[in-house]
Parts: C-alpha cells; sequence; structure tokens
C-alpha cells in the first residue's frame, strides 16, 4: 500500500485535533531563511546572537589586519599581519560551521517530531 506525502499528511491531520495538527504544519520543511532565523529561537537562541556579534567583531579585526598587511614594507611584518588576517579568517569559517551543524540539527529534530507524529496515527489505527 503505497501512498503519496500528501496522501498521509492527510491522514494524520484527521487523527490529530487541531492544535496537534498546527504543531505538525509547524513542522513542515523550511527554506533558508527559515531555518537561519530559526537559529535565533529557543534555549540557545542568546547564544547564536552571541555568535553573530563575536562573527562581525572579528570580521572588522579582519579588515584592518589586512589594511594593515597592505601598509606594511617590511616582510616580516607583512607575514605577522597575514598570520592574523589567516586566523581570524579560520575563525569566521570555524563559527560558520558550527552555525551550519546548528541547522541541520534543528532539520533533524523536525524530521524526528515529523515521524513521532506518523508513529502516534499509527498507534491510534492500530488502536481502532
Amino acid at each position: 500500500m503505497k501512498k503519496s506525502e500528501n496522501e498521509i499528511d492527510d491522514l494524520i491531520h484527521q487523527a490529530l485535533n487541531k492544535e496537534e495538527a498546527a504543531y505538525y504544519d509547524q513542522l513542515g520543511e523550511q527554506n533558508l531563511p527559515q531555518m537561519v532565523f530559526g537559529l535565533f529561537k529557543g534555549r540557545n537562541g542568546w547564544l547564536n546572537v552571541v555568535m553573530v556579534i563575536i562573527t562581525f567583531a572579528i570580521l572588522g579585526v579582519m579588515i584592518f589586519t589586512i589594511i594593515e598587511m597592505l601598509k606594511a614594507e617590511d616582510l616580516g611584518d607583512k607575514m605577522e599581519w597575514m598570520f592574523y588576517s589567516l586566523l581570524g579568517f579560520i575563525t569566521i569559517v570555524l563559527m560558520k560551521i558550527w552555525s551550519w551543524n546548528q541547522l541541520d540539527k534543528n532539520a533533524i529534530l523536525r524530521e524526528l517530531k515529523r515521524l513521532e507524529y506518523q508513529v502516534a496515527l499509527l498507534q491510534s489505527e492500530k488502536a481502532k
């Protein structure tokens, strides 16, 4: 018995009350902006705000170090400023990787919630 995703969603809506159905609808697929703004909600939303602020601060410092690297005439000074620029770049990349992992975690949690609803639906059908 194969059913399309829309038919399964309709069956789930029939088995759930209005509040549960509304919550189930929120668990659907999200586009990228919705996923990014979803990072700032929940228990760890404050941590993501702090990460964004730190990222912009490091970006400002990195721009400063790049300008100083370009101004420096001595090769040793250029290498030192280039090292600081590279360190800032690596730090920003690591923060972005952390953010993308958070996006992935939230998507997995949404899918787990959808599976929980489907299991609940199957249990209610077996009970009938």
